[in-house]
């Protein structure tokens, strides 16, 4: 990738620049799927932070959990959840939106004094599309994008995962390299200044 290239990932549509990472390690909860599925989705995101070199955790000392998702058929169920509204004041207001809007999915991140990610909330209604999409690519794609605080407007068009040469779903190696190079020490863990994607894409260019 070339640095423009980085620097779109991390440039949102009103042409602001913002890099983050995550600044603690990651304990999830996952509700909604059955008991099979669990096992996908948290293997995809252990692979993914394993690729980063950051750290899982059993819980968050803060939190408890501070990686949330949240798997429904309808933008009502996560209305219904007891007491969400409490760690998202506008909630109501959010699933309102997603409703008029007929999204299937939205991440809501939340950052330390730092600005760096302390956690995040990932809805994600299983409409037809994500239905027909496989347990382990849905998996692996919500992971990449929670890795990071990708710009709004990163994968739109394209994908961040590929189909193997045996069929498997895995991340484009320049993806692989974005991750790597972002959970790097010597990386802020969050900027608003764009020479930080030169800086990135000189630990890539180390990697590769």
């Amino acid at each position: 990738m070339t640095p423009e290239d980085v620097t779109a990932l991390f440039t949102r549509k009103d042409d602001t620049f913002l890099f983050a990472r995550w600044g603690r390690p990651i304990a999830p909860v996952v509700f909604g799927v059955e008991d099979e599925t669990l096992p996908v989705i948290k293997g995809a995101i252990e692979a993914v932070v394993a690729l980063a070199g950051h750290q899982m955790a059993e819980t968050d000392p803060e939190l408890g959990a501070n990686l949330m998702v949240f798997f429904c058929a309808d933008w009502d169920e996560i209305a219904g959840v007891p007491h969400l509204d409490r760690l998202i004041p506008d909630l109501a207001d959010l699933m309102l939106r997603l409703k008029q809007a007929q999204a299937n999915q939205y991440r809501v991140f939340r950052f330390d004094d730092e600005g760096a990610v302390k956690a995040a909330f990932v809805f994600i209604r299983m409409d037809e599309h994500l239905r027909a999409v496989g347990a382990e690519t849905l998996a692996l794609s919500q992971a990449v994008q929670l890795i990071l605080l990708w710009s709004d407007t990163a994968f739109t068009e394209s994908s961040a995962l590929l189909v193997g040469p045996e069929g498997q779903v895995m991340l484009k190696p320049e993806i692989s390299e974005v991750i790597r190079a972002a959970y790097d020490p010597l990386i802020p863990s969050v900027s608003t200044d764009p020479s930080v994607a030169l800086r990135l894409a000189a630990r890539m260019a180390r990697l590769s």
